[in-house]
């Protein structure tokens, strides 16, 4: 099923109203925002300039429809050009030329009421990397200072504004050696480099006094939790040339509060109200905001406006989230995280935008309810992604901690294309100073948010000390939450030790890496990007990713799908080594990715395990990465279409709650509880079954465990060979609450600790699993019915394995009548194995509103089964 990139449907031109005025005070302040009915067009395609294009004489015959947010290269795939550009290796001979000459965007919008009394801004959020832009046959601003992703822009655009406007914007890409977005090795660079206006552009008229970043911010009592205080700024301009009397009033639910304020001719003021200001923004009892399994993420809104003479000149309304973020440091020295005063392992995956930036509001949301789904607590961005703040609301909305900083996109002298040294590439005065401004227009842009909990200004370097000072400096003036000089364990003169580890592996690892390792990636610290290497989609994606003669065996096509790196992690060599040493070769293509498939789920499953029963140690793990720019074999938990991977159920149940966990290292069982209650009278069953599905040992266990611990409650002894392990989690009531499964070898997985570098440690011997191979068949018996409707629709799936053989790794997906498989949906579990004689119930959810097409089948196959298909009424 193609991604989905219709930019999100919004008015031609929306007016947005921030909140409604009581009695009768008139209403001068409104947003506008110019989202539909651009055109784009290269300056090679057109003789006219910008004072030209931004007239009605102007013509725009042969120009492409376009929408903003937008890249060129967006707005041209979405014009229908470029087809299966991403297929195979048809990337790698693409013409980037068309990108060397300059775009224009070009677009009308129309005013009306613009009495001398009222004031207009032209708001752009984002721009790359440089532009030149006209208004109504006037230049308004030039390339010389328009220009960085991450800048910026407001024009007071009054004078030029009239009833019918056309605004012209021409986009230059950016040149090497200036700091633009950057995908790094990801996948390969954009044709385009992303040039065009990638974020918002709005329209602000206000009256004679403007207001712009308000700021709420909290301190919460994380000994009771029972009281709060809000704070609250705002910047206020008077833009008349008299003095301005009027009232500052703010509403949040039942509180309600006025303030007077005199602006004086042309001045600017930052208004700060505290509770000693305003007694009732001393919250007592509030709703918390929370992260995923801790809490609700409560949520509040601001309306915040100023009158003078009976006239709403401005106003705000703003979202925000009454918790409070602090950090701690172990006796190890690794950074931690304290959310409400209480201590949350950070369980996240590092995100990023398309490779044409075509995200839409739709295409994150979904993508956020899987980071839920995989009982994920964080994202981590990159880059600060984006196309507009809709992800970081996402993240508000349900519950998602949010790291948030650059790349290092800007630290390797093959990226940037300037030279790098220890502390990255960004050298002059001039480049300081611009990131300095990027620093500060981030923050203030987007630090309403309450998932979001740090600023990381490095990801492998730490900033040069002028910047790093700059830095320093800025953040007290504007945010009150933690500074993090970088992803990597390094120590800064100005501000310490980061606290953090970046230490790989990005390569594959066997799942008892995880446990066994205490000097690089393994469960200890705060782990900012790591992974198991390959995360392979399944056959349906790889057929959309690979032409059909390519597909098996593995060549140069499955190859240019990894990363773009130039010194590893750019073949499918290392899995299908691990592939072979484990299982044997593999003869097709299905052997291949049923053996792939179960070590990455296996591993990253552990990774995430390992974490949680170590948490004395380990405070944090971001698995590298969550999602994919294009069709790619590394470093998902879903793949390019949106299609969950296996490892995305591995994650999903190494992360319930509630959960036993096998450690590799001592063999032991392990019960780990992060939910925010106690959990009293627990039982675990614990059983071990043969290749051949021989129960070989079994044991019960009660035992409770308090909230966000972890305890040792057995130990078992690892059969000789391959065997299965089972376990099951039961709640006081007897109801089954989590279910684990595990592939043991008595061979374990051995490593080259002398050959460990950057990308991870290779494996010297590799756990046998040959036996698995020629598990006897099994088979399942199934039903299958719809409950529900519309945003409550669900398949529940009735299994039943009457054979006396585990039917092992069972994968399940709903397609539509062409066979494309259907998304989003969200499976209770997938990848399962069902033992003998077992019967039990697996449902899958979805809102029938948000699927692209209709279910027809159910499909399901396994290790060890004949595939199946089940039409569905």
């Amino acid at each position: 099923m193609k991604k989905q990139f219709a930019r999100f449907t919004t008015l031609v031109v929306s007016c947005i109203f921030l909140f409604s005025c009581a009695g009768n005070e008139e209403v001068l302040t409104r947003k506008i925002l110019l989202s539909q009915d651009w055109k784009v067009q290269s300056s090679a395609k057109t003789n006219q300039n910008g004072e030209q294009l931004s007239t009605s004489a102007a013509t725009t015959e042969g120009w492409f429809n376009a929408t903003v947010p937008s890249t060129i290269m967006g707005a041209l795939t979405a014009n229908g050009l470029y087809k299966d550009l991403l297929l195979g290796t048809n990337y790698k001979n693409a013409d980037r030329t068309p990108f060397d000459v300059s775009w224009w965007y070009r677009t009308t919008f129309k005013l009306s009421d613009i009495g001398k009394d009222k004031h207009i801004e032209l708001q752009f959020d984002g721009l790359t990397y440089r532009a030149n832009i006209w208004l109504n046959g006037k230049q308004i601003a030039s390339k010389e200072d328009v220009y960085g992703p991450f800048s910026r822009f407001s024009f007071d655009i009054t004078q030029y504004a009239k009833e019918e406007n056309i605004l012209a914007v021409e986009v230059f890409r950016a040149q090497k050696g200036e700091p633009n977005i950057g995908f790094v090795d990801w996948n390969p660079r954009p044709l385009d480099e992303n040039m065009g206006i990638f974020r918002e552009v709005r329209l602000v008229i206000t009256g004679d006094v403007s207001m712009a970043n308000t700021w709420v911010y909290t301190k919460v009592d994380t000994t009771s939790l029972n009281e709060a205080r809000i704070n609250i700024e705002t910047q206020l301009s008077n833009l008349s040339d008299k003095d301005i009397d009027g009232q500052l009033k703010g509403k949040i639910e039942n509180i309600d509060f006025s303030l007077p304020v005199t602006l004086k001719a042309g001045e600017k003021k930052k208004i700060k109200i505290t509770p000693e200001d305003v007694t009732s923004l001393n919250v007592k009892n509030p709703r918390l905001w929370w992260c995923n399994h801790l809490g609700n993420p409560e949520l509040y809104d601001l309306n915040l406006k100023f009158i003078a003479d009976n006239k709403v000149s401005a106003q705000e309304n703003i979202t925000f989230g009454i918790r409070q973020i602090d950090t701690y440091i172990t006796p190890d020295g690794h950074k931690g995280f304290i959310l409400n005063g209480k201590k949350v392992l950070i369980k996240s995956a590092g995100w990023t935008d398309d490779i044409f930036l075509r995200d839409t509001p739709e295409s994150n949301e979904i993508q956020v309810q899987y980071v839920k789904d995989m009982n994920l607590n964080s994202i981590r961005f990159e880059n600060i992604w984006g196309s507009s703040q809709n992800i970081y609301d996402l993240c508000d909305r349900y519950g998602l901690l949010a790291l948030v900083g650059w790349s290092c996109q800007w630290e390797w002298e093959n990226y940037y294309g300037a030279p790098d040294d220890e502390f990255g590439c960004v050298r002059t005065e001039h480049d300081i100073n611009l990131l300095a401004r990027f620093f500060n227009d981030q923050i203030v842009w987007l630090r309403n948010h309450p998932a979001i909990i740090g600023w990381m200004v490095g990801s492998d370097k730490l900033p040069r000390p002028e910047l790093e000072k700059k830095y320093l400096d800025i953040l007290p003036q504007i945010d009150n939450r933690p500074y993090i000089g970088a992803a990597k364990t390094m120590i800064s003169k100005l501000s310490g030790p980061t606290g953090m580890k970046m230490n790989g592996p990005y390569e594959y690892v066997g799942p008892n890496y995880w446990y066994i390792d205490t000097l690089y990636g393994g469960a200890f610290g705060f782990n900012t990007e790591t992974g198991s290497g390959s995360q392979i989609p399944v056959y349906e994606s790889i057929r959309k990713t690979i032409p059909e003669g390519d597909l098996w065996p593995l060549n140069e096509a499955w190859d240019f799908h990894c990363t773009t790196s130039t010194t590893a992690l750019n073949s499918m060599a290392v899995t299908t080594a691990a592939v072979t040493g484990k299982f044997g070769k593999a003869n097709d293509l299905k052997s291949y990715l049923d053996r792939a498939h179960l070590l990455n789920y296996e591993s990253t499953k552990s990774m995430f395990e390992a974490f949680r029963i170590n948490k004395t140690e380990g405070t944090g793990i971001v698995q590298w990465m969550l999602n994919s720019a294009w069709p790619s074999m590394y470093w998902q938990l879903y793949d390019y279409f949106m299609i969950p991977v296996p490892a995305y159920y591995g994650v999903k149940r190494g992360n319930l709650p509630n959960q036993l966990i096998y450690n590799y290292k001592d063999n032991g069982i392990y019960a780990v509880n992060e939910s925010a209650e106690n959990s009293n009278n627990l039982k675990a069953i614990v059983r071990g079954y043969s290749v051949d599905s021989k129960v070989l040992y079994e044991k019960e266990i009660t035992f409770s465990i308090k909230s966000n611990d972890a305890q040792k409650i057995h130990t078992i002894v690892t059969p000789a060979g391959s065997s299965f392990l089972h376990m099951a989690l039961f709640d006081s009531r007897n109801k089954q609450i989590a279910e684990n499964f595990y592939t043991l070898s008595s061979t374990p997985d051995t490593y080259h600790w002398e050959k460990t570098d950057w990308v991870g440690t290779p494996l010297k011997g590799y756990s046998n699993f040959k036996a698995l191979t020629s598990m006897p068949e099994s088979d399942l018996k199934i039903n299958v019915s719809r409950q529900g409707k519309d945003t409550n629709s669900s398949i529940i799936v009735e299994i039943e394995n009457p054979t006396s053989f585990i039917a092992f790794f069972t994968q399940f997906l709903l397609k539509d009548a062409t066979g494309e498989i259907i998304y989003p949906v969200y499976w209770e579990d997938n990848y399962i194995s069902i033992l003998p004689g077992e019967k039990r119930i697996l449902k899958c959810s979805f809102d029938e509103n948000a699927l692209k097409s209709k279910i027809a089948t159910l499909k399901l196959t396994g290790w060890n089964l004949d595939e199946q298909s089940v039409q569905i009424n």
